[in-house]
């Protein structure tokens, strides 16, 4: 056994499990790369100040979550909590805004770092995919995302999750439900760190997952009774436009996110399933980020859907995928002549496009055939000195345990037919 493990609040993707989770972000950035996502890929760390300004100082995933250390060069860094503040940097720092094609869209996938108390379905090191539209303010956009995430839910064969919509307002009308808010909240019984985050954005106690905290939130005026004009027109055409495409969704003047950088639509995946860590993925517009970065203007919306938790919906669920064997064709060769021909067959297969593999080690028949049935092949191919000489290989079906002798010439075109 080996002296070490895997840190505390971490995992490791190993066969055959981790093949569901490649299903899960493949069936996830599927319906983005279908509708203009290019692929971007940022570092797994970044300036420390990136995040404490765009997600926000006075968020725990700032103040208590973030992994924060000083490079030997004086650097200060910290493992990336999140994916969207990265990727607008990336974007501004390509000048992608000015190539004249807005919105840039872009889609990505990894892994993300918060240090948190882990459980079940909340760890240290978790996977996301999301999706960022950037450089335009459009609620058909808004929409579109929500419709994707909703499509990549349902092709898993999902079904008991929940969408929850809110609107968050803009620099014009949160300002007013601000003051209103931290009113309100100023006369409530609360600990001084909350009454301190009242005072900094108070929106984020609205979030306070706390029973004695909550309680005395059940009659906080809600900011959908404060939008603007604007934002509330903005809000019913997103609305509208997730309706007209038979998307079902939950109104939810509460719902607020963990990061401060959203503003107007916002939006969270629920699944009912997974007990108190119920969010599978959320998102939202975030149309003052990039000036919060050093960059210009640029309204944006986005989405980061966690792939553990996804995964998690599925086994609740009781929702098998139906993945695709890793091997189809496995070879066993009995003598050193049949090894070298068949690996030269198995290399033909493979490039071929035929998932092959073979046994290796100089293993007996009874041991190479014990492999092939592990490997979960449909055929296997079985070659000895014998066969050879004859020039033909057994090509055996492992469900049926059919064999029958193909010319080895023939061998290609054989496997072909039984798999197709």
């Amino acid at each position: 056994m080996s002296t070490f493990k895997a840190p505390k609040g971490t995992y490791d993707l190993i066969p055959p499990h981790s093949a569901t989770y490649l299903a899960v972000r493949e069936a996830i950035s599927a319906p983005l790369r279908r509708s203009g996502y290019g692929y971007v890929e940022t570092p797994g760390f970044e300036d420390v100040n990136l995040f404490a300004r765009g997600v926000g100082e006075s968020t725990d995933i700032v103040s208590k979550e973030m992994y924060a250390f000083e490079t030997k060069g004086g650097d200060r860094l910290a493992l990336r909590p999140e994916g969207t503040a990265s990727v607008l940097r990336a974007a501004l720092e390509a000048n992608l805004h000015k190539q004249g094609n807005l919105p840039v869209k872009l889609w990505y996938s990894g892994s993300y770092y918060r240090y948190e108390r882990p459980q079940k379905g909340r760890y240290r090191h978790f996977s996301q995919v999301g999706a960022e539209a950037i450089g335009a303010e459009d609620p058909a956009l808004d929409a579109e995302l929500i419709i994707l995430a909703d499509e990549a839910y349902r092709s898993l064969g999902l079904r008991d999750f929940r969408i929850l919509l809110n609107s968050l307002g803009d620099k014009e009308c949160r300002p007013v439900y601000r003051e209103v808010l931290q009113t309100f909240l100023r006369g409530l019984d609360l600990d001084e760190e909350t009454l301190r985050r009242a005072e900094i954005n108070p929106l984020r106690v609205l979030d306070d997952k706390r029973e004695a905290v909550r309680k005395q939130l059940v009659d906080a005026p809600l900011l959908r009774d404060h939008l603007c004009e604007a934002c509330a027109a903005y809000h019913e055409e997103v609305r509208a436009l997730i309706t007209a495409a038979g998307v079902v969704f939950e109104d939810d003047p509460r719902l607020v996110r963990g990061l401060d950088y959203y503003t107007r639509t916002t939006f969270e995946f629920v699944h009912d399933g997974l007990g108190s860590q119920s969010a599978v993925g959320g998102g939202g517009r975030y149309d003052g980020l990039s000036e919060m970065i050093g960059g210009p203007a640029l309204p944006s919306v986005g989405w980061a859907l966690g792939v553990d938790r996804t995964v998690l919906a599925l086994e609740a669920e009781g929702v098998e995928l139906d993945l695709p064997s890793a091997t189809s064709v496995f070879a066993v060769a009995i003598g050193e002549e049949a090894r070298r021909i068949l690996f030269g067959k198995v290399t033909e297969l493979r490039r071929e496009g035929v998932a092959a593999d073979f046994s290796f080690g100089g293993k007996g028949l009874k041991g190479a055939m014990k492999d092939a049935n592990r490997s979960g092949a449909r055929l296997a191919v079985v070659a000895g000195e014998r066969d050879l000489a004859e020039g033909v290989v057994q090509l055996k079906d492992m469900e049926s345990g059919e064999q029958r002798a193909v010319a080895v010439a023939d061998l290609l075109d054989a496997v072909r037919d039984r798999l197709a």
